[in-house]
């Protein structure tokens, strides 16, 4: 499924136009990435929770040359599904 599959299908799940059901995604994908930039974890009952973590500097190869380069700390969004929606799949 993609965004536009999934827009479709909240349109018509909730009786709504395609055009307010794209809104609707596009403000919550906002929100949940303006929550992780500020450090903030995003909890969805049911469904599961978004957070960043930090991931350390490391070493690594520029896998053409082989020559060794420095990646920088960062932070990574991850998620971890609820139990609603593990039960859901299995």
């Amino acid at each position: 499924m993609n965004k536009a599959d999934m827009i479709e299908q909240i349109a018509q799940a909730a009786e709504i136009s395609r055009s307010a059901a794209e809104r609707a995604v596009d403000a919550m994908v906002a929100a949940v990435k303006l929550s992780l930039r500020k450090g903030e974890a995003v909890t969805l009952v049911g469904f599961g929770s978004f957070y960043a973590s930090q991931r350390a500097a490391r070493a690594g190869r520029n896998p053409r040359t082989g020559a060794e380069i420095r990646i920088p700390a960062a932070l990574v969004p991850k998620f971890r599904a609820g139990k609603a929606l593990k039960d859901a799949i299995n």
